[in-house]
């Protein structure tokens, strides 16, 4: 599992570890697993080129220190200083040692300013002349060492214009700058990495779009800081394995009841497709049987004959262990009254697309005898929180946050970043989603999967981040090797075979 602190925590974390340690081990350590992913990036050090964008403070310094040693094994280093009255001095003896060159943009820091002329820094020593334009655009390889994870808001003029005139590959030093380490949060121009290796702990920026794809690819190294580091993180992301442990197993004594019976309230006259696809999501989430109640229960039967069906209204439709309530239901009084009686019951429910605009606002769940999970997009989570929709869509961990604690429910934030929350614990990231899932159906598909998980017991915050999962690696596996466009029901259809690579 990938977990992830915020900026004070690991800030808190790194005091205790430095206090035991001499003066600048723990720089050094993080600067020499810096290089060494560089390294491993270029393929080939000696005689390459690279630049490092250098801003003030440590992180400014482990980008001197890790150019340093890249410098050692025959790489030519130039670093551009942004702030050359604030740069690390340690870190850049360490590089002038080392052969290194220095620019600098003068006249103000990375962060703040107006755009200022380049101006070569000379001297004695190992020091030579450099251009800061020619620096940077001539690399084979750029180390962004501009803002640390206490950095708010964009990047300011100067780092701008060099980020800009980047060729080379862009390895970012904990984490890109110009994005908000705790939030994911990009407010204005944002280094765009290939890979960010980050120190220590993930931040949470670094899983959460839209920071997530400025990112790259992730790497963390160890500094040390594991045993100072509280059991719970703020965020974090399930792997295999987590999801393959979670993964409802029938015994040798099971039946269809004991696995468990999910009912799916969903479809209309008007959109009978969302209960086929709801049903479809249900029948490969693991439970035992699939209850259908509601007026789509031919076109049900047509494709699916195993349901079980009902006119309902629920609460006469059968025993069930979980409900699926929303998708394609419609506006009208009985579609209220199909929510309002699947609530009174005293089982696990999710509620998604019309049951979401269904749900008066504010309602407070936590009167359910069992938990609720709400399953919203970004446009919905807006309306349920009375804000706009790009306030969701800048802010989505805040938002699932928010959400969760004003209605006492387990909350799914759909979008480029599935994130899930429940009350007092970590939000959890979906890492396997992909941009074709944003196709018609995809979250019925999904609502009756969860819905399945759910009956067969997994508690609310594991059903919806195994479903979650399982969801974003069929749309993987259907939409394989290169990209092509899917439809609702090939995600449902991969389920079973993506279940069974999870478990391999």
């Amino acid at each position: 599992m990938r977990i992830a602190y915020s900026v004070e925590t690991v800030r808190a974390a790194e005091r205790e570890l430095m206090a035991r340690l001499p003066q600048g081990a723990l720089m050094q350590r993080a600067a020499a697993g810096l290089a060494a992913a560089c390294a491993d990036l270029l393929g080939r050090v000696y005689g390459s080129r690279v630049a490092l964008l250098v801003g003030s403070g440590d992180n400014g310094g482990d980008a001197l220190y890790a150019g340093a040693r890249l410098a050692r094994r025959g790489a030519g280093v130039t670093a551009v200083l942004l702030n050359p009255d604030r740069a690390h001095q340690g870190g850049l003896a360490a590089l002038r040692a080392a052969g290194g060159r220095v620019a600098a943009v003068g006249g103000g820091a990375a962060t703040g300013g107006g755009a200022a002329a380049d101006r070569e820094l000379t001297g004695g020593g190992s020091e030579a002349k450099g251009d800061a334009d020619a620096a940077v655009t001539r690399a084979d390889l750029v180390i962004d060492g501009i803002v640390g994870i206490g950095g708010k808001g964009g990047l300011r003029p100067d780092a701008e214009r060099l980020v800009r005139a980047v060729r080379g590959i862009v390895v970012a030093v904990d984490l890109p700058s110009g994005v908000d380490a705790d939030t994911g949060e990009v407010r204005g121009s944002a280094v765009h990495a290939d890979a960010t290796i980050t120190f220590g702990a993930y931040k949470p920026g670094l899983l959460i779009d839209p920071a997530r794809t400025h990112a790259g690819a992730l790497r963390l190294v160890d500094i040390g800081l594991d045993a100072h580091l509280p059991a719970d993180p703020d965020v974090e992301a399930l792997q295999h394995k987590d999801v393959a442990a979670l993964l409802p197993r029938p015994s040798a004594e099971s039946d269809k009841y004991r696995r468990g019976v999910v009912g799916v309230v969903a479809g209309s006259a008007r959109y009978p497709g969302a209960a086929v696809l709801a049903v479809s999501g249900a029948l490969r989430g693991g439970a035992g049987a699939v209850r259908y109640v509601g007026p789509a229960a031919d076109t049900v039967l047509a494709r699916f004959p195993e349901t079980l069906v009902h006119s309902g209204p629920p609460a006469k439709a059968g025993r069930v262990q979980s409900w699926v309530v929303g998708p394609g239901l419609g506006d009208g009084a009985a579609a209220k009254h199909s929510l309002d009686d699947v609530l009174a019951s005293d089982v696990p429910v999710l509620i998604d697309a019309d049951g979401l605009h269904l749900l008066p606002t504010g309602s407070d769940l936590r009167k359910r005898e069992a938990a609720t999970v709400l399953t919203p997009h970004a446009g919905e989570a807006a309306a349920l929180l009375g804000v706009s929709r790009e306030e969701v869509e800048a802010g989505r961990l805040a938002a699932v946050r928010a959400l969760s604690e004003r209605y006492g429910a387990t909350v799914l934030l759909k979008g480029s970043t599935t994130l899930i929350a429940a009350e007092h614990q970590p939000v959890r990231v979906n890492p396997t989603g992909v941009g074709w899932l944003a196709t018609a159906g995809s979250g019925d598909v999904l609502s009756g999967l969860i819905g399945s998980l759910l009956a067969t017991g997994l508690p609310a915050r594991d059903a919806a981040s195994v479903g979650a999962y399982l969801h974003g690696l069929a749309a993987r596996r259907t939409t394989a090797p290169h990209g092509a466009p899917i439809a609702a029901y090939d995600v449902s259809t991969a389920l079973t075979d993506t279940w069974r690579d999870v478990l391999a």
